[in-house]
């Protein structure tokens, strides 16, 4: 590759003045430029795509084995019972309604 050939290649797009503001708030409230703030929420979006599409390949006995698990009834769990039964700090609504 030659000394002078660039590595990087530009994406162009076009987006509502109402995008752009809300990209540049966040990309402000993170320390970032609208780039690097655009490029890493893109980035981050397509690898969380990919991880979603992994194929992940078993024997028949391992299959057979998570089949099992997963298909056997919920195991309840008092801890998670326990803080269901509160409500959230930040919820201040009335019981009311």
């Amino acid at each position: 590759m030659p000394a002078n050939a660039r590595k990087d290649h530009p994406i162009s797009m076009r987006l509502p003045e109402s995008d752009l503001a809300l990209i540049d708030r966040a990309a402000r409230l993170r320390g970032r430029s609208r780039t690097d703030f655009v490029r890493e929420a893109a980035v981050l979006t397509a690898e969380e795509v990919l991880m979603d599409q992994r194929l992940i390949r078993l024997d028949p006995e391992a299959f057979a084995e998570f089949m099992s698990i997963i298909s056997a009834p919920a195991t309840v769990v008092p801890e998670i019972v326990e803080i269901a039964r509160h409500r959230a700090p930040w919820d201040n609504r009335d019981d009311e309604g």
